[in-house]
């Protein structure tokens, strides 16, 4: 598959989980499946790297059950959620080569996730009668496997 789908795959989940995607980025440069040895995103596979956005990760997945959460299309989320996929995007990109273009499909892919994993939660939600929990959870296992089947499949 090509990168440019992978870099956009990456935002999507960025989109869904802002910090799945470095999370995940950061684990499959620890684990060597990204070669990003030597480059500006070396810090990726870093040890206590993966800790720190799994970490974060988690606390992005309890928060997101709590009702005072804001909607993931506010400026602060929606924008965060930017930032995460471009800077997935381009780390992705960087050991290819494609950096900028990577940066770019990843700010896409996290519009997209943004947009489209917001409509998808609302359906869900509305389809087994407003109970929310079981869709928030089918949509952190999606993007953590979304995730982990991206940075597995790079190399």
């Amino acid at each position: 598959m090509s990168i440019y789908l992978f870099t956009l795959l990456i935002g999507v989940v960025a989109g869904l989980r802002t910090m799945t995607a470095p999370a995940a980025v950061s684990i499959g440069a620890a684990a060597g499946w990204l070669p990003l040895g030597g480059t500006w995103a070396a810090f990726m596979g870093f040890r206590f790297t993966p800790y720190i956005f799994g970490l974060l990760a988690l606390v992005e997945f309890v928060t997101d059950q709590l009702p005072s959460t804001p909607s993931r299309k506010v400026p602060q989320q929606f924008g965060a959620r930017i930032v995460s996929g471009g800077f997935c995007g381009a780390v992705l990109g960087t050991a290819p080569g494609a950096m900028l273009a990577g940066l770019v499909a990843g700010v896409i892919g996290a519009v997209i996730g943004t947009l489209g994993g917001y409509e998808a939660r609302k359906r869900l939600v509305a389809a087994i009668g407003g109970k929310d929990l079981p869709i928030a959870l089918l949509e952190d296992v999606v993007a953590v496997l979304l995730a982990l089947w991206v940075v597995s499949s790079v190399s």
